[in-house]
């Protein structure tokens, strides 16, 4: 599928809001592809396809989680989480990626995981920290990001993290195993 059918096919699965939320993703991976030197059409990739499952029925993610083999552990937590796994399926059954790379990107989007590739790191951070996204904290890490891709993306994990703890909220242990490790890594970084 060439990169205009794409669009179009996964701009038809989201609302207007959403699809602007996109394309700013869409910029600002690119951007951040850029700046830490990844490749910045797989980083467009990913962030084109990142939300395409965002918008489906809780019943239709839940039979591909079910019938497909993703971590069942996703369905005790928050609904949010399981348009990222989703997507990934979705990107690579429905519109042909084959790049693992580009799909784990799509599938940590929004949990994080240990060793995080920098392709993942770049396109969480960029749904993160696009420009449509207004949120306290949102400007450190945008700041951040102008030097330190990890840095940026703690602070992020961090502002998730405190906005769930204040919902009441359980955090995924992906999340938390992401921040850890992130963290460490920027430790032993600077010994």
């Amino acid at each position: 599928m060439n990169r205009d059918d794409m669009i179009a096919a996964v701009q038809a699965e989201m609302p207007e809001r959403r699809w602007k939320h996109t394309l700013g993703v869409m910029e600002t991976s690119v951007l951040l592809a850029r700046r830490f030197g990844e490749d910045p059409e797989r980083a467009e990739l990913a962030a084109i396809l990142h939300d395409v499952a965002k918008y489906w029925q809780t019943s239709r993610m839940e039979a591909i989680i079910r019938e497909e083999g993703l971590p069942p552990d996703l369905l005790k937590y928050d609904k949010e989480l399981w348009h990222a796994p989703v997507g990934a399926y979705v990107a690579e059954h429905n519109f042909g990626v084959t790049d693992s790379g580009v799909l784990d990107a799509i599938r940590y989007h929004t949990s994080g995981r240990e060793d995080m590739t920098r392709m993942d790191k770049i396109v969480c951070l960029a749904d993160y920290m696009e420009p449509g996204r207004d949120f306290p904290g949102v400007e450190r890490i945008r700041e951040l990001s102008g030097q330190h891709l990890e840095k940026a993306l703690i602070a992020g994990f961090d502002s998730t993290i405190t906005h769930l703890l204040a919902q009441g909220k359980r955090i995924y242990p992906l999340t938390i195993a992401a921040r850890n490790d992130l963290l460490l890594k920027a430790r032993e970084a600077e010994q």
